[in-house]
């Protein structure tokens, strides 16, 4: 549940490109340089969230990668830095387990550095069988200077 305030949606008209491409690019540990026109093209292309304050600016995001019916994969999860420790991140990631497109998933996967317990509480686990994924992983795409 989210604080009063605050409210998540999946309108892709009311996500703030430049807000999400500054994070992902400047703070976050994952995307390295990432271009801007990859960051729009990632987020027209999957189920976006945007968590957004009373004054509708937005202060969080997460994208999901899926064909609505057996797969999805959680990526770019992220909360202003500002505001974490509000409960926003639990606000948020209750919001994407709920969402309808979402149920009924033979698989639901992410990769994440820092946010373990996060995750746990909403099923996820670490692999019981790696050796059955694999992944082509370029980590060096958008380097930063």
């Amino acid at each position: 549940m989210l604080p009063a305030g605050y409210e998540v949606s999946t309108d892709p008209a009311r996500i703030d490109l430049d807000y999400v491409h500054r994070y992902l690019s400047q703070a976050s540990y994952w995307a390295g340089a990432i271009p801007r026109e990859v960051v729009a093209r990632s987020v027209a292309n999957a189920l976006s969230f945007g968590l957004y304050a009373a004054d509708g600016a937005q202060v969080g995001f997460a994208r999901v990668v899926t064909d609505r019916a057996t797969f999805a994969w959680l990526a770019d999860v992220f909360i202003d830095p500002d505001r974490q420790g509000l409960g926003l991140g639990k606000g948020l990631m209750d919001a994407v387990v709920a969402h309808p497109d979402l149920q009924g998933l033979r698989r639901f996967m992410l990769a994440t550095a820092d946010a373990h317990g996060l995750y746990e509480r909403y099923g996820f686990k670490t692999i019981d069988n790696p050796d059955r994924l694999m992944a082509i992983i370029r980590t060096d795409l958008y380097p930063r200077p």
